[in-house]
């Protein structure tokens, strides 16, 4: 009887020690999120991620710690959509335009000359997310944020008059709207990942790229090329996907943090980009890179490519591809 209650006694001190250690104890995160990007961490895309992960573990009181692997450092950026479908990570960050092999919905923020500014880049963003939303829940993903590049120039070892300047140049084509935009130029088109691009130019693997002032001086441009003409030909964006089994077993709590952590990520990232455009094409400029506008006779034909590029678009989308043109012209 003494020994029953002695045991008893001992268990309930037991219960109350472990009650109170719990208690105590401060959170520890039960979910770890490996991310995979394909961008280094100099650019406003990585930047908002790190700072994405930061709060998304703060607001879940670290029940959601994302880890950031930048620079393609985990998974090669042709294969992070894939790598998220098939639950290999449970999210990532890719380029649209690379997934328009799989769905031409994917192409459309890479069509020349469509949207050459951040306002008609919102407008096409805004007609085009429900379709995007749409191809990702097929292949069991969500779209959790998009974020832009800045506008598109042409980076070249050689000043880019016109368009005669570009035939039979070896460009970096990041995507099949990319490849087929170097062909209907008379260029080569050759792939190149971002953190590729010193030694592919310095090996003569390429000797101009259409991209973003941001990769320019990610990449350290002028320490292989000498011009950049900003034609502003596009803009283009990433975006943030999440496996939905992964999101699922979130709990509801997190599940909210996260979309809402997203939303401020995106706004942020928004205006992220548009500072980008002014401050790293000034640097461009003040490493030695001559920056210069393009002339009327190269925008005349660059232009051209791009209506072409618009109505091809048009036939590989179909009534989808031509409702989501209308809603964005409407606006």
């Amino acid at each position: 009887m003494i020994n029953s209650r002695l045991k008893t006694k001992l268990l309930n001190k037991t219960l109350i020690t472990l009650s109170v250690l719990l208690t105590c104890t401060p959170s520890i995160a039960s979910t770890r999120w490996d991310m995979a990007t394909p961008y280094v961490d100099a650019t406003h895309h990585t930047q908002n991620i790190i700072q994405f992960a930061k709060d998304v573990k703060q607001a879940t009181n670290g029940e959601l710690d994302i880890v950031v692997h930048s620079g393609a450092s985990l998974i090669k950026h042709t294969e992070i959509a894939r790598a998220v479908r098939t639950q290999q990570v449970p999210i990532g960050e890719v380029f649209i335009g690379i997934l328009g092999n799989s769905d031409p919905i994917y192409k459309l923020d890479n069509i020349p000359f469509l949207a050459t500014n951040f306002e008609q880049a919102k407008a096409l963003y805004s007609a085009s997310k429900p379709a995007l939303e749409k191809k990702l829940d097929k292949d069991g993903m969500m779209l959790l944020y998009s974020v832009p590049w800045p506008p598109q120039g042409i980076y070249s070892k050689n000043q880019i008059k016109t368009v005669n300047d570009i035939k039979g140049g070896k460009m970096r084509a990041y995507s099949p709207t990319l490849s087929r935009l170097s062909i209907l130029l008379g260029a080569t088109p050759t792939t190149v990942q971002t953190v590729e691009i010193p030694q592919a130019f310095s090996t003569g693997i390429i000797d101009m790229m259409i991209t973003s002032p941001t990769t320019g001086v990610s990449s350290q441009s002028w320490d292989y090329l000498k011009n950049y003409t900003d034609v502003q030909a596009w803009i283009p964006k990433n975006m943030v996907i999440v496996n939905k089994r992964a999101f699922k077993r979130l709990s509801k709590e997190s599940q909210t943090a996260l979309l809402e952590m997203s939303k401020k990520a995106e706004n942020r990232g928004w205006n992220m980009a548009i500072k980008e455009t002014t401050e790293k094409t000034q640097e461009l400029a003040d490493k030695g890179i001559t920056v210069a506008k393009p002339s009327a006779e190269l925008m005349t034909s660059l232009k051209a490519v791009g209506d072409v590029m618009t109505k091809e678009w048009l036939k590989e989308a179909g009534p989808e591809g031509k409702a989501i043109l209308d809603t964005y012209q409407s606006k």
